[in-house]
């Protein structure tokens, strides 16, 4: 099958970046990105790129090449399933909030709404392509609906699953480790590796059957945020024991059957992937009766849990057991550094947790503005939003955040955070002053010596 025109539903963090880089290495390709959200394509189509709905280094310099030549933004769905031989299903697919799996089987209304609209607006073949993190066998619900149109239509189901990390997408998009796409027909997965191939070499596009590739997307996903809540066990161990988690990390990280990556204690892992994915595999594993293994994957979400709290409470114990009208400053809102998402960020459970002990939250992130960090809270329906407006705050700088607080707990691993003027910040607070370094960035002797009480994780 022959693509010349492909359409992706859903402008967001994986259908924007992707697309971009497919455009940028596929010129003859017409590539219509598709969002029912006006004001995101808006965003996507403004001239000014510093104005992008998405932060990712190198995403506005490749949007900038493409826009207007073979990348389009546009809200017209219909009109582009029409035009495509190849659609990307890239929506939104959130924890449930309600129903039989509520807090852990993943929703998919969205993505039937997808299937359905695919489904009432096709003329011709279409390859319709998983790029959304689904539930496996997923396709199956997807096939049904497109196959029972009963207009003889033939339709080709792929899963081809993202492995980017937020804040390094584009250069994961660009030096994939690989590209897994899964499917029946030969036909189509050619046709997707072909496009692939234009800059990821073949030994590195990987063609399986389609319930492997769903299920490897949620297993990568969960055995990264396993290594995390592992280190970040140890961490609590090391602190009571007088043991360092970063130079046990590096010792065992050298071992070569181990690794260091995603070794680094912190105040816990966010993101949009690897709560709601390892959520979604403890509900597959229940639902077969898999008792033991969902237990198992479960307890990595409780651990990460653990530590958002644990990292709250000895702040609060500190500060003399209590942080009631006490200024404390959050030095990033986003999940990690070099993204403006904030999904699942533990700033936000360390900020509601601080609220409730009446403390006075003052925010600032680099890229968050002041209505995310109100969404964001709101959405916990933990007080009313009146509530969530007067006890946090967010500014323009550090400097602000930090003046006359009592302390500072940092939240995200912004480069910035290490290069500020740590004396004159020292000096504007009360005294003492304290640190509470959740991703620990910054070095305790200095820290120590400028004159703060500074405390880190595992340390």
């Amino acid at each position: 099958m022959t693509v010349k025109s492909i359409c992706c539903i859903g402008a967001g963090y994986v259908g924007g970046p992707t697309m971009a880089v497919i455009a940028k290495n596929n010129p003859h390709l017409k590539i219509t990105i598709v969002d029912i959200n006006q004001a995101r394509i808006d965003a996507w189509n403004d001239t000014d790129v510093s104005k992008l709905p998405i932060y990712e280094p190198g995403l506005a310099d490749i949007v900038k090449e493409t826009r207007g030549k073979n990348l389009f933004f546009s809200t017209d769905i219909d009109q582009a399933i029409d035009e495509a031989e190849m659609i990307f299903i890239s929506v939104n697919t959130p924890t449930k909030t309600y129903g039989k799996g509520k807090g852990m089987a993943a929703d998919l209304k969205y993505i039937e709404l997808c299937a359905r609209n695919i489904a009432d607006v096709a003329k011709t073949d279409k390859i319709v392509v998983e790029k959304s993190t689904l539930p496996v066998r997923t396709a199956e619900a997807i096939k049904s609906i497109l196959h029972n149109t009963g207009n003889a239509i033939n339709f080709h189901i792929l899963s081809n699953p993202e492995f980017l990390a937020e804040g390094t997408a584009v250069e994961d998009l660009l030096n994939p480790d690989r590209v897994l796409i899964g499917g029946e027909s030969e036909e189509a997965i050619e046709a997707l590796a072909h496009i692939y191939s234009s800059w990821v070499a073949d030994d590195k596009i990987l063609r399986t059957n389609l319930w492997s590739s769903e299920l490897s997307k949620l297993t990568a996903n969960a055995f990264l945020a396993q290594r995390i809540s592992s280190i970040n066990s140890i961490s609590e161990l090391c602190e009571l024991t007088g043991a360092n988690v970063n130079e046990v990390a590096k010792a065992i990280g050298m071992d070569s059957r181990i690794g260091s990556k995603f070794l680094k204690a912190s105040v816990g892992f966010g993101g949009s992937c690897f709560q709601k994915d390892i959520l979604n595999l403890v509900y597959i594993a229940r639902s077969y009766g898999l008792t033991e293994v969902a237990d198992y994957w479960e307890q990595v979400i409780i651990m990460n849990d653990h530590q958002k709290r644990r990292f709250s409470d000895r702040l609060i114990k500190t500060l003399y057991n209590t942080v009631s009208g006490k200024k404390i400053a959050l030095l990033g809102w986003a999940f990690k550094k070099d993204t403006n998402d904030t999904r699942e960020s533990a700033a936000i459970y360390v900020a509601d947790h601080l609220l409730n002990e009446q403390a006075n939250i003052t925010v600032f992130d680099p890229k968050v503005p002041h209505t995310k960090v109100q969404t964001d809270l709101n959405y916990l329906n933990t007080r009313s939003e009146a509530e969530n407006e007067s006890g946090a705050i967010s500014v323009d700088s550090a400097y602000e955040a930090t003046n006359d607080a009592h302390a500072i707990a940092i939240m995200t691993e912004w480069d910035e955070f290490k290069t500020y003027d740590w004396k004159t910040i020292y000096s504007n607070m009360k005294k003492p002053a304290f640190i509470f370094d959740g991703r620990n960035i910054l070095d305790k002797a200095e820290m120590e010596h400028i004159g703060f009480e500074y405390y880190s994780i595992g340390q």
